[in-house]
């Protein structure tokens, strides 16, 4: 069970900002006292003492069940990751050569409609139905498959390109779903991933979701990750490196013009605005994605797939089925 205080909180982005303030540098004395009365004053206000929390049972909610309700507003204007992330796929995927890409986990279509303003040929694969619905609406001439990222619906070789947006991190261990990518893309082929940043998840506000079978709210189980796991999982498989960002949350990014009336005192991003100095100096210029370029040896792909097929074929007794696209 996991305990969601809305007080707490904000002593961490109160923790947060000190820690960080004396770690670069800009903590004086004036920043430091402000801090500390601020965090008094947060601890004798009534509606933030008083606020009841919320204990959560982790792993008790979907992915599916999450991206249900996120799908019709998925894409609305407002949504940050996405208007950090997004430019910075884009920029990549210009320097590409046009050819057949895969949108892993597309969700919505999104990289989706780019890649085919881009020339491409595009199959576009997704584990949410109503994801997927939201992508057929808006490309009702692209082959979208409801399909998992551990058993692509793809023949090996089939793709130059292969991008995954903002996905990996439902995903439990990185190695099979990377090993995936490698058998569907072609030598030489690109492969582009932006994924939350690890840093974002200490700072966020963690929300709580509608009730699971126990009745209790829920948090969705999410992995984040440090940059070396991503190299572990990709560079035996015989990904080469050709880029890597971490782009960061912009400056003055909480518009104290924005803040409710009254403030909230439950789990929630406007949260932030009891203490937007605190929130700004935790938050602002801090990593929040990960995007990450990487191209497929020839060679080392050959020899991967040869390893692969002879451990299938020893574990089976026999030769291994091939997997064929879904049509």
């Amino acid at each position: 069970m996991t305990y969601l205080s809305p007080l707490g909180y904000l002593l961490g982005i109160e923790g947060a900002a000190l820690l960080r303030g004396v770690r670069e540098g800009s903590a004086d004395r004036a920043f430091v006292e402000t801090r500390i009365a601020e965090i008094r004053a947060l601890l004798d206000t009534a509606a933030l003492a008083q606020a009841e929390g919320v204990t959560a049972s982790p792993g008790t909610i979907s992915v599916t069940d999450v991206y249900r309700s996120w799908a019709p507003h998925y894409d609305a204007p407002g949504n940050q990751m996405i208007d950090i992330e997004q430019p910075i796929v884009r920029r990549i995927l210009d320097g590409l050569p046009v050819g057949t890409a895969l949108d892993a986990a597309c969700g919505t279509g999104r990289h989706t409609t780019y890649l085919r303003e881009l020339g491409h040929d595009v199959i576009g694969v997704d584990v949410s139905p109503d994801m997927l619905a939201q992508a057929r609406k808006r490309l009702p001439d692209v082959a979208f498959h409801e399909a998992d990222l551990h058993r692509l619906p793809l023949p090996d070789n089939a793709v130059d390109t292969v991008v995954c947006a903002l996905a990996l991190t439902h995903v439990p261990d990185l190695a099979p779903v990377l090993a995936e990518f490698a058998r569907v893309l072609r030598p030489g082929g690109s492969l582009v991933i932006s994924d939350a940043h690890l840093l974002v998840s200490y700072l966020r506000p963690t929300l709580a979701r509608r009730p699971g079978p126990d009745g209790r709210p829920s948090l969705l189980t999410e992995h984040h990750r440090p940059l070396s796991a991503y190299l572990a999982a990709a560079l035996p498989l015989g990904f080469q490196v050709r880029q890597c960002e971490e782009p960061r949350r912009p400056r003055h990014s909480l518009d104290p013009e924005t803040a409710p009336d009254p403030l909230p005192a439950h789990m929630s991003w406007d949260l932030l605005h009891w203490c937007p100095e605190a929130s700004a100096a935790a938050l602002d210029d801090s990593p929040i994605a990960v995007v990450w370029h990487f191209q497929l040896d020839g060679v080392r792909k050959a020899g991967h797939l040869s390893g692969v097929r002879a451990r299938s074929t020893s574990s089976s007794g026999g030769s291994s089925p091939s997997r064929t696209a879904m049509t």
